[in-house]
């Protein structure tokens, strides 16, 4: 069992609260650029060739919006300069630089769309600046920063008041990035500034936003970071398994289980006690969100951590080898559908009993979590140790994330996206037959449960091509029946015939050269 405090009074519980909502803001303001990260995007700028570089400019990647993988946005640049972009209602659209033309008013025409508009960072949140541009036209935002990397000695001079950053920080989504659909970088100001002077100077400027994934060979690497109380997620986690399986070996994927470290947060006390009531698990060491935001009731951020931890080992018994894990999939679409409540999202009954269903062996499952050393006193478990050390190096912030080839794949969490992005990632001449036959199909799920493209129904139907082979073997049929009636009605006219000479032509008994032998005086009914 989980170790948790006993109750304690409503000061510490929101002590508790306080101390994870920091590490919260932090995870989404303070991170720096995970080591891990791949960068999938290029930033290069075609006009004027004086400021083209080989390979393209350093940059970051927004974290929200929705890149087209696979293809790029090449458009004039316009510095919105008197404007941070802050206020919606204060936009105008006639203003920035390079200048253009005026109207009949004498007022400067707006921005021509299709554009790609720089703004100076600062003053607001990223996912404002972006929106706010999204809603003026911008086709892309390039944020050009304020502050010098300390990297950069000489070649950057900051602005009065600020210093060097040793890193630049994550364009990381402030929880409301959903409905921006146009892709952003953040530019070092070192470049910008040099952009920025082009402008200012009235002379046009052309950028090109490209994207790609990286398909270094014939098997493509997915990773989904969520948690077991994640909403977003049910659904692809009920319906992707029979994509799993038809990747088979040719796609590896990964289940990843998103978990704080207790330490790093303060939950952790000086005397080794675990400080953030039931939010963690060992003392204070493995904590998750309360996902009902109840210290009191229902489940608490300590179940949160445990049944992660029962999921990696599932993964790590049933899914490790192969990439696949047809039992993972399994037990975590048994457990959404029996112990996903309140009521039975820690009951043992009820994960046995998933467990069972699945197939997964519950003995097996509960000694990799005690040798893993499990969740009870100040003791460090090497399963959740290695979570916390992947969160740390992928830069995940906003949660459910899905990685393809260690690229985060942006936009909704649904089938068709994560099943394109995968496809997208195979090396050029090994696609699997699989993304061949339904990456772009209308319903993917469907293709791949029939194995071709297209309703069930059609798989029941004949084919043009067996329908006329079918309609000739009929015909040839039908004229074998038809000879073979004809030859039987001859022989049935032959009969009567026949029987009419016998009739009225009778035999002279003593006359044998008169025959009325058929056969000898005609020979078309023999």
């Amino acid at each position: 069992m989980p170790s948790i405090s006993p109750p304690s009074p409503p000061a510490c519980r929101t002590a508790a609260l306080v101390l994870m909502v920091g590490l919260l803001a932090c995870s989404v303001e303070c991170q720096d650029e995970p080591a891990g990260a791949v960068t999938s995007s290029k930033l290069q700028i075609h006009l004027p060739q004086s400021l083209t570089k080989p390979g393209g400019y350093d940059h970051r990647e927004a974290l929200f919006g929705i890149p087209p993988y696979g293809g790029s946005i090449a458009q004039n640049l316009y510095y919105a300069d008197a404007d941070d972009l802050c206020d919606a209602s204060s936009i105008d659209t006639r203003a920035g630089h390079p200048v253009r033309a005026k109207d009949a008013d004498g007022n400067m025409l707006p921005w021509p769309s299709p554009y790609i508009l720089m703004i100076d960072r600062g003053g607001c949140t990223f996912t404002q600046k972006v929106r706010n541009a999204q809603r003026v036209g911008a086709a892309g935002v390039i944020i050009a920063d304020s502050t010098c990397l300390c990297s950069a000695g000489d070649q950057c001079h900051s602005d009065p008041g600020k210093d060097c950053e040793a890193r630049e920080p994550i364009m990381a989504d402030d929880g409301s990035g959903m409905d921006i659909s146009i892709p952003s970088f953040l530019m070092f100001k070192q470049d910008a500034d040099l952009v920025k002077a082009e402008m200012l100077a009235n002379h046009a400027v052309r950028v090109e936003m490209s994207w790609s994934l990286p398909s270094p060979d014939d098997r493509v690497e997915y990773e989904l970071w969520t948690t077991p109380t994640d909403v977003i997620s049910r659904d692809f986690l009920r319906e992707f398994k029979e994509a799993a399986v038809a990747l088979g070996k040719r796609a590896y994927f990964t289940p990843q289980m998103y978990i704080y470290d207790g330490v790093r947060s303060g939950c952790q006390g000086m005397d080794g006690q675990n400080a953030c009531y039931n939010l963690c698990t060992n003392n204070g060491r493995y904590c998750a969100t309360d996902p009902d935001n109840d210290l009191d009731q229902g489940i608490s951020g300590a179940d949160v951590v445990k049944e992660s931890l029962r999921r990696m080992c599932i993964w790590q018994r049933y899914g490790q080898d192969d990439g696949v894990g047809v039992q993972w999939w399994d037990y975590v679409a048994e457990f959404m559908f029996r112990c996903n409540t309140e009521e039975f999202f820690s009951n043992n009954k009820c994960i046995l009993d998933a467990m069972d269903h699945a197939k997964v062996d519950s003995k097996k499952i509960e000694q990799c979590m005690t040798d893993s050393g499990g969740l009870e006193e100040d003791a460090q478990n090497s399963i959740l140790e290695m979570q916390l050390l992947a969160k740390d190096k992928s830069g995940v912030v906003i949660l459910p994330a899905m990685y393809v080839n260690r690229v985060s794949i942006r936009g909704s969490l649904e089938f068709p996206v994560v099943f394109k992005a995968i496809c997208a990632g195979y090396a050029s001449g090994t696609l699997p037959t699989v993304c061949q036959t339904c990456s772009n199909c209308p319903d993917q799920k469907e293709c791949i449960a029939n194995g071709f493209c297209g309703p069930k129904k059609l798989q029941e139907s004949v084919s043009t091509s067996t329908m006329i082979y079918s309609m000739m073997g009929l015909s040839v049929f039908f004229c074998l029946v038809s000879v073979i009636q004809q030859r039987r009605h001859q022989r049935q006219m032959e009969a009567q015939v026949k029987g009419i000479i016998a009739e009225y032509m009778p035999l002279d008994e003593n006359n044998q050269a008169q025959s009325t032998s058929v056969a000898e005086e005609d020979g078309e009914f023999t």
